[in-house]
């Protein structure tokens, strides 16, 4: 008999830790291969971790609702095996750059991590503190008081990266302003909360609840995604163009090759497919749509990555990604955009299919809506909206004249970020979409 150690599994780039949701497994079951041991959950997605072993499940290490670094021993599982993994094989699950995975989405706290000056914050206190926090507090001489009394997002209040980096920018001053006071740290307040007026203005008052009214808490995946909404009207000035589009050709297309389509491929063709191929070809038009901000520099995305909103059964929102969506025939958009949406609605997307994205897709049509304001996808600067596909009376103009008839129309909706987005490259952008949708080939072969 061995002993293998079961890790927490590098779930993409960027992520360094997640929470342990559920055990599936429970010690002294059996496991088979690829049987599933846990449920986690990372800011970006919900997923299962695979036994890569058959055996018995020995110890638990981590508890539910425990947060766990990429690369930790999770579980302890009794092989038959005279190695302590597969024969002749490494842990699948073991990845030399964990421990680096955290610091690659912040600029300059790899650096922070290699400095061999920065002294450890040490702290009488029992609140754990990870090695990078502990750097990062020591290269901003944070005190071990002071980082004790920062109040943590994490499991039972743990501090994470996030939380120190928030705190670290509010308490710098603005360039040009007056260095503040020295005051403690629990005077600050949080980084997800709006900074308080200038002038002074009374607290808001507590929402009333009467006997009649339910409390409902929000879920784990409401929070993340109530957070990022807020942060990101806080980061981009928003604005939104609209046109309306004649979608008469590509509706009256999609009709009549669906059944052929559905019969050669097993697979059924949607219109998502082919609003995301007009968006790929428009941004390969007006590629400066396909940029992220980062300070004063703007960085042009190589590739074109469409992520599609997708609406979950709990009401949550995901957005997986297509990645190089312009190098996809419609056949495989087709394939990938089912894929992605149906593995999303029963959990089972993986986080890399999650992330990367430099362009969103919403349908707000899907829900009877004509058209919407959607809020931007950061660290993108654009999101597009596509509306309710309605029967209209439209004036078309011909040889003989102008002429009314009933047309497929649609609104499109494109919210950008004004920082770097000027009216004229988003609204130049969203009719080069609306154009490549209005002349669809009705003749396509597909």
């Amino acid at each position: 008999m061995a002993q293998y150690e079961l890790l927490l599994p590098k779930m993409g780039e960027s992520v360094a830790e997640a929470t342990v949701i559920k055990w599936l497994k429970q010690p002294g079951e059996s496991i088979a291969l690829d049987d599933a041991v846990l449920e986690i959950a990372t800011d970006k997605v919900d997923s299962e971790v695979p036994s890569p072993v058959a055996g018995k499940l020995v110890r638990q290490l981590a508890a539910e609702d425990e947060v766990v670094q990429v690369g930790a021993v999770i579980a302890i599982i009794e092989t038959e095996d005279d190695a302590s993994g597969p024969a002749g094989a490494e842990n699948p699950f073991a990845d030399t750059t964990s421990a680096q995975a955290e610091t690659e989405t912040v600029p300059g706290v790899a650096q922070l991590e290699q400095r061999k000056d920065a002294e450890p914050v040490s702290s009488g206190s029992d609140r754990f503190y990870s090695p990078l926090v502990k750097s990062i507090a020591a290269e901003e001489g944070i005190s071990a008081a002071e980082l004790d009394a920062i109040k943590g997002s994490g499991a039972e209040g743990r501090l994470t990266k996030d939380d120190l980096l928030r705190y670290v920018a509010a308490r710098r001053p603005e360039p040009g302003a007056p260095a503040p006071s020295a005051q403690p740290a629990a005077a600050i307040a949080p980084a997800h909360k709006e900074p308080a007026p200038a002038a002074a203005s009374p607290a808001p008052a507590a929402n009333p609840v009467s006997g009649g009214d339910e409390i409902i808490e929000m879920d784990r995946m409401r929070k993340l995604i109530a957070d990022h909404m807020v942060m990101s009207k806080q980061t981009s000035p928003h604005v939104t163009s609209f046109v309306e589009a004649d979608v008469t050709n590509m509706v009256l297309w999609r009709e009549k090759v669906k059944k052929t389509f559905e019969k050669r491929e097993s697979e059924k063709i949607t219109f998502t497919p082919l609003f995301i191929e007009a968006v790929a070809k428009a941004i390969k038009d007006f590629p400066m749509i396909n940029v992220s901000v980062q300070g004063s520099q703007i960085i042009r995305k190589k590739d074109i990555n469409i992520g599609m909103a997708t609406a979950l059964p709990s009401g949550n929102l995901i957005v997986p990604v297509i990645k190089r969506a312009d190098q996809f025939n419609l056949v495989g958009l087709t394939k990938s955009v089912n894929d992605l949406a149906g593995r999303a609605r029963i959990s089972r997307l993986k986080p890399d299919e999650t992330q990367g994205g430099t362009f969103t897709l919403t349908n707000v049509g899907s829900f009877g809506n004509v058209m919407g304001t959607p809020i931007i996808n950061q660290p993108q600067v654009a999101i597009l909206a596509v509306g309710a596909i309605k029967k209209k009376p439209a004036v078309l103009e011909t040889e003989h004249g102008d002429v009314i008839a009933i047309r497929h129309m649609m609104f499109l909706s494109l919210s950008y970020d004004h920082r770097v987005v000027d009216g004229s490259l988003g609204g130049m952008f969203v009719r080069r979409v609306a154009d490549y949708l209005e002349q669809w080939d009705m003749n396509r072969e597909v």
